[in-house]
């Protein structure tokens, strides 16, 4: 049976729920979760979103080159000016929609509108991050999940996995993923996974917002979630995916035996937590002029470099020098955790390490969030803009993920319908190849740890090209084990994130190879100077094709 849909989006976090929500009054929306729909990365976001709000100090022009230096290069300055200068507007969206971000205290006796509390993250310039405590993510998802939820034409199918897109070709081959370069997407094959049915979704413009690729790393700040699915998926059936390599590293990961994913929020450096060894002492200022208010990707690799050279296991953030009130008041969240690990962060400095937190690349689109597959759209971590080039200014992707939600649904209203004419006929169903449970769990497992220890140890925050060619040579054996196995046996969702993370990782390994030179998140000790004369040019990837220049 073929379910149809006007809008299917694939992923319930803030980039998702908007563009549900915007594009809710053009037709039926179907979105679909790995889970439940507030597991996403966007309910673990705590800095907030960076936005000129202040115009008597701040200027989107500062923004924008703030946006431009932390990119290396790399950003698209029309897509930079786009997503800054949409900012005041999107925010005052969220506003209007419930949302409550933290506003400055009155002074005694004034009477006038409080203003919002403006935070500043590394490589800002100027206090501009909008935040509603250290828990903005948390916030935007209680809000935007609850209209969403609230709308009566929008479908929300919690426990779904996508398996693969459905495009022009695959409905001529029944399910299966040919070789050519498709046209049009048509929907998606999904996996309910409490029923185990796998549902052919038919749609007229379906919406990648899967999210990020942290899973793919043995250390991440991300949840379990964050598998690369919209990347793989794309890729898979032939749209350019762009810029893998550059891997953002968030340099403060709580390091505790018992923390799991947990992120220490750069706006901790933003309020002034500084950076010191286990002796206490400062290393920042050894490695940038900004010392711990440099860019992630600079003071990642610093981490990495201290800890090298000691031997030690962490490093530590310290902010004991601030009053304990205002800690507890501007980091509620953060001080709980931490507690709850028996770290007081009001006298204790907390040990950190670097982890995979964020993807720049993803699948490429154009300014609108299309891809080169019509009908297919990627938003948010999933989609490689031009916003973030080499490296990501903090809070810019929250921002992202909102401009972006917003110009998808401006031009999703004009390719509506243009789609009317492209599928009057029912696609076919999922050709199940393997139909026997697996009993061989060990395979997943084992493959899927080799994978995520391969990718810290060889494509990590340094790398080389010899760590870069053993994770290709061994990233191959692997894709050829789980080819083989996911046809022979019933597909579960293990295995979808098997096959997902196993592509994006290899895909990421080509990236890195390609660009032959350091720049942003990607240095590499063969080539550890920046050479704009050869390659100030995006990485472009595409099915069964070379990398190309951008």
């Amino acid at each position: 049976m073929t379910y149809k849909t006007d809008f299917l989006v694939i992923g319930g976090g803030v980039a998702g729920l908007m563009f549900a929500l915007k594009v809710a009054s053009l037709g039926n929306v179907t979105l679909i979760t790995k889970k439940k729909i507030d597991d996403s990365n966007t309910n673990l976001a705590q800095g907030g979103i960076a936005s000129v709000l202040d115009k008597g100090v701040d200027s989107f022009e500062s923004h924008i080159q703030d946006t431009l230096i932390a990119g290396d290069g790399l950003p698209d300055r029309q897509v930079v000016e786009m997503v800054v200068k949409g900012g005041p507007e999107r925010i005052q969206e969220l506003i209007d929609l419930g949302v409550r971000f933290n506003a400055q205290e009155p002074d005694a006796g004034n009477q006038a509108p409080r203003r919002l509390d403006l935070g500043r993250e590394g490589g800002h310039s100027q206090n501009r991050i909008v935040h509603a405590q250290d828990m903005t993510g948390r916030e935007l998802q209680r809000v935007l999940t609850a209209h969403v939820m609230g709308n009566d034409r929008i479908t929300v199918l919690e426990d779904h996995v996508a398996l693969d897109l459905i495009t022009r070709s695959t409905r001529i081959k029944r399910g299966m993923v040919t070789t050519s370069h498709e046209e049009v997407c048509c929907g998606a094959y999904v996996l309910d996974t409490r029923s185990e049915e796998i549902k052919t979704i038919s749609s007229k413009i379906t919406m990648l917002a899967t999210g990020g690729t942290g899973k793919v790393y043995l250390y991440t700040s991300n949840p379990d979630i964050a598998t690369g699915d919209g990347i793989a998926m794309a890729y898979r059936a032939g749209a350019t995916v762009a810029n893998l390599e550059f891997v953002q590293f968030h340099p403060t990961c709580l390091y505790h035996p018992d923390a799991k994913n947990f992120l220490i929020s750069e706006a901790v450096r933003g309020e002034g937590g500084i950076l010191v060894d286990a002796s206490g002492k400062a290393f920042m200022e050894k490695y940038d002029p900004l010392k711990d208010l440099a860019c992630r990707d600079i003071v990642a690799r610093a981490i990495d470099s201290e800890l090298k050279k000691s031997g030690a296991d962490s490093v530590f953030l310290d902010i004991t020098h601030l009053k304990p009130a205002f800690i507890k008041k501007r980091f509620p969240n953060l001080y709980e955790k931490c507690l709850s690990f028996g770290i007081d962060m009001t006298t204790d400095p907390i040990p950190v390490v670097p982890a995979a937190h964020y993807m720049c690349g993803g699948v490429a689109t154009d300014l609108s969030g299309l891809t080169d597959i019509k009908g297919l759209y990627a938003v948010g971590e999933a989609a490689c803009t031009g916003l973030h080039g080499a490296n990501r200014l903090a809070s810019n992707s929250l921002l992202e993920a909102l401009v972006f939600a917003h110009s998808a649904s401006k031009q999703a209203q004009v390719d509506l319908s243009a789609a009317d004419t492209r599928w009057d006929d029912e696609l076919p169903g999922w050709a199940e190849v393997g139909t026997t449970s697996s009993d061989e769990v060990i395979m997943v497992s084992h493959n899927w740890d080799e994978i995520r220890r391969l990718m810290w140890n060889y494509v990590g925050i340094v790398r080389s090209n010899k760590r870069l060619d053993r994770a290709r040579r061994r990233i191959e054996i692997i894709q050829d084990e789980i080819q083989n196995y996911y046809w022979d046996f019933k597909i579960d969702s293990g295995l979808i994130e098997l096959r997902n993370i196993a592509t994006v990782a290899e895909l990421i390994i080509k990236c890195a190879q390609y660009r032959q030179e350091s720049r942003g998140l990607h240095f590499s000790i063969d080539y550890p100077q920046r050479d704009d004369s050869r390659w100030k040019k995006d990485t472009l990837i595409r099915r069964h094709r070379l990398p190309a220049a951008g």
